[in-house]
């Protein structure tokens, strides 16, 4: 959906227009579009990774990090859960 707003954005239109077209594919509100405040978000956080690539390859790195060290419980590599 992010790259229908983006798109569509660049073409002129704006967030109101474009807001009726999206549908949400799965979930609770599956069928039904997004609110313009859930739609802002994800344009605000595309803005912040596009800002902050390395910012965000290092926090996926340090998570990858913790996570395969068994530091974030259920999550390491190997450790079954029940």
């Amino acid at each position: 959906m992010l790259h229908t707003v983006l798109r569509r954005r660049t073409n002129g239109e704006t967030v109101e227009e474009i807001q009726p077209d999206l549908i949400i594919p799965t979930g609770k509100r599956k069928r039904q579009s997004p609110s313009l405040s859930s739609i802002y978000r994800a344009l605000a956080e595309h803005e912040k990774r596009a800002a902050y690539p390395e910012a965000v390859e290092a926090a996926h790195a340090d998570f990858v990090a913790l996570r395969t060290a068994g530091r974030i419980p259920g999550q390491a590599v190997g450790i079954m859960t029940s």
